[in-house]
């Protein structure tokens, strides 16, 4: 099933620090840092724990259809990463 119509998360061990370029997020438990450098990026990743599909969530975020490839490999890159976890 495509990363977009799953249910994701944030995973609970990392933390967002919002910056003017978009975010970081470090993960406590890999020790990994991942920098989002776009602000509507971090919108869908705030917004993920609330929606019931990452396509959902960009949507809220104002991406539109053509988009949303860019953002599917920026949400399968964090999933890849553990930065997100699929919700059941």
């Amino acid at each position: 099933m495509p990363v977009l119509d799953r249910a994701w998360d944030l995973d609970p061990q990392v933390s967002v620090r919002p910056e003017p370029f978009g975010a970081l997020l470090y993960h406590f438990g890999t020790r990994r840092l991942s920098f989002l450098k776009d602000r509507r990026l971090l919108a869908v990743v705030q917004g993920l724990g609330e929606a019931p599909t990452a396509r959902a969530a960009c949507a809220g975020a104002g991406i539109g259809a053509d988009e949303l490839p860019t953002y599917e490999r920026a949400l399968a890159r964090l999933a890849d990463t553990d930065m997100l976890r699929e919700r059941p």
